[in-house]
């Protein structure tokens, strides 16, 4: 039974893998996800905004809901020709099965789809209920994705309680780390006006670098919070600056700097941006600054949730799991804006977005089965 298990979960992982479905395209995954978790019960529910595809089912009514979220859609491969085989091609080398999305994240919905396959068969008057939310506008701007379908569950009353999302999270080995929340994200494009002139005339122009770094100096030495339990401090990190006439003769009339803070949720926006004003006003610069907003950061402190997955963890694979706050934004920024409780898990990270991206062979059973034991935990 085992060995037919396994065969199931990497056939649906390369059937998914097989299909070309680069940001926003979801080129069918979901109409596949679809047929295999209607015939288990789940309402369906396709979702379209725009060029994304998004889906949400739902199996029962009662709660506690326990909802497994990911994406179909991938990064684009790169060249082609630097890939060992095609990227939709999935190819098996050295116990490793290859191609774009074998990591990030199709795996994960293969294994999430598997795992629910069997505890539904196998316990078919479990309590509660099952949801699946799956986008293909994960790996692109993320704006008709996880977030409509978020605001109109929302708009509905539906309660989510648990929610696994199957981001790649481990590092060597499967199941060393899960993601118990994700920093947030907010970028910045200051402008410093000066007056441009002549380089051998500077008392005639008003140079912006020069006015510029004290502030800047400022801005790096700033301390923005503390560490705590589950986050590392508040960064506050350049990724751009220009200024120049593209002489060496001519004082330039503005400087433009781009950057970024990766943020816990010890910071809020409003307070990283009134103080970040401040040092810029206490030094009377002239200047104008537009914000973006990525992602605001949540967290999932230790609990019910994260208490099933190292358990499930442990009896599948002896690991003691460690929680990590580390790494980009996901999807899940999103979701615990509905759900008290979002853990993301899935399996090592060290391929992602590569040429030659894969996952072993013998993680994809364990995953599975993680996720299965995570049900019968939560939902017996």
């Amino acid at each position: 039974m085992s060995n037919n298990v396994v065969s199931k979960t990497l056939a649906l992982a390369e059937e998914l893998i097989s299909l070309s479905s680069v940001t926003p395209q979801d080129k069918g995954c979901q109409d596949r996800l679809i047929e295999l978790l209607s015939p288990l019960g789940f309402i369906c529910e396709t979702i379209q905004s725009g060029d994304v595809t998004n889906l949400w089912a739902r199996k029962g009514t009662t709660q506690p809901l326990l909802v497994f979220a990911g994406h179909t859609d991938v990064v684009p491969t790169g060249p082609r020709d630097q890939w060992q085989s095609d990227p939709f091609l999935p190819s098996h080398r050295d116990g490793k099965l290859y191609g774009r999305g074998a990591a990030d994240m199709k795996t994960s919905i293969a294994a999430m789809v598997v795992a629910v396959e069997e505890f539904t068969l196998a316990n078919p008057n479990h309590s509660g209920s099952i949801g699946f939310l799956i986008t293909s506008d994960e790996e692109g701007p993320a704006t008709d994705g996880t977030v409509i379908v978020c605001e109109k569950l929302k708009a509905r009353g539906e309660q989510l309680d648990y929610c696994i999302v199957g981001e790649p999270t481990s590092s060597g080995e499967l199941g060393d780390m899960i993601k118990n929340g994700r920093r947030g994200t907010m970028s910045g494009k200051l402008i410093v006006k000066g007056v441009q002139g002549h380089i051998a005339y500077p008392h005639l122009a008003k140079n912006p670098l020069h006015l510029a770094v004290p502030a800047l100096t400022e801005l790096v030495a700033e301390k923005w919070d503390e560490a705590n339990d589950y986050y590392l401090p508040t960064s506050w990190q350049m990724s751009n600056m220009h200024g120049g006439a593209g002489a060496s003769n001519v004082i330039p009339g503005e400087v433009i700097i781009d950057f970024n803070f990766r943020f816990s949720t010890a910071s809020t926006v409003e307070s990283l941006q009134q103080r970040v004003h401040a040092i810029l006003d206490k030094h009377a610069l002239d200047y104008t600054l537009a914000w973006t907003i990525g992602g605001r950061p949540f967290l999932t402190p230790r609990g019910t949730l994260s208490a099933a997955l190292a358990s499930a963890i442990k009896a599948e694979t002896g690991i003691e799991t460690e929680l990590s706050t580390t790494g980009g934004t996901s999807d899940g920024r999103f979701i615990a804006q509905i759900c008290p409780q979002v853990i993301e898990f899935g399996p090592p990270n060290g391929s992602i977005h590569k040429i030659d991206e894969h996952i072993e062979v013998r993680f994809i059973d364990p995953l599975k089965n993680i996720y299965r034991k995570t049900l019968e935990h939560l939902l017996p």
